[in-house]
């Protein structure tokens, strides 16, 4: 019998100054049973760094033909694919061929051997950004899991402060394209 995705709730009270962005999100998370709690909170963290009205999860990691995350415009164009981890040349391609802005988050202990190998190819790619999430920082997410969340979220200055009951964190990234 196959495993089934577990479900979380997550509330998140949004104050994004950078982008005059304000927002209480009601976030809906199944974590596949493929994937780690690592990525499932990189995954809540990259869309708070995103917020839109019309941003939303993709399938899931089973779904070749949809990003993680992607925010697409009521004429059904794609203005921005975001994809976690580290993946390859073909699916950076393929995403930004279809979307007008691509985003990608990395994490995980082997970034920079990811990086040195496939740097200079995605290079090409000029709607392309990539931002590493540090191990400690990815850590201490993982800290926070609960099947029901509330966070208070603070960006300013390109830096998120993340309030879950007593404990804050500071949570930036490292840019690498």
């Amino acid at each position: 019998m196959a495993q089934k995705a577990t479900i979380y709730k997550a509330t998140i009270h949004l104050s994004d100054m950078d982008r005059n962005y304000y927002d209480t999100l009601q976030l809906t998370i199944a974590q596949h049973p493929s994937e780690t709690d690592q990525r499932m909170m990189v995954r809540i963290i990259a869309f708070v760094l995103n917020a839109h009205e019309n941003l939303q999860f993709g399938k899931g990691v089973s779904d070749e033909d949809e990003a993680t995350i992607w925010q697409i415009n009521y004429s059904e164009e794609i203005e921005l694919w975001i994809e976690l981890g580290q993946i390859d040349e073909k699916r950076i391609k393929k995403a930004s061929n279809r979307a007008k802005q691509v985003k990608l988050y990395c994490y995980g202990s082997s970034v920079e051997t990811w990086w040195k190998q496939i740097g200079n190819k995605l290079q090409q790619f000029e709607s392309l950004s990539v931002e590493q999430f540090s191990t400690d920082t990815t850590e201490a997410l993982t800290a926070l899991i609960n099947r029901t969340m509330e966070f208070q979220c603070s960006i300013q200055d390109g830096q998120l402060w993340l309030t879950a009951g007593d404990d804050t964190l500071l949570i930036e990234t490292t840019t690498l394209k």
